[in-house]
């Protein structure tokens, strides 16, 4: 058998994972978690050192308090 050794290209990984595609994938999703908490939520997508990140918060006082009461959030990312 052959032995096949594979090394990673760091620096085209990171480009790859702080691109505007990944950034629009996350963008998708972080909208669609949005849309499913509900009411009072935000999202925004940014990029890392590394990678592009999204996040969704709970935004006014009556969705805090949803999500504190519910989970809403961890039940939107399915």
């Amino acid at each position: 058998m052959n032995k096949m050794k594979f090394k990673l290209n760091s620096s085209g990984v990171r480009s790859l994972l702080q691109s505007n595609e990944m950034q629009a994938v996350l963008d998708k999703q972080a909208t669609a978690i949005r849309n499913r908490a509900g009411v009072g939520y935000q999202q925004d997508t940014y990029i890392g050192k590394n990678r592009a990140n999204a996040m969704v918060w709970a935004e006014t006082f009556q969705a805090q308090r949803d999500n504190m009461k519910n989970n809403t959030l961890l039940k939107a990312v399915r």
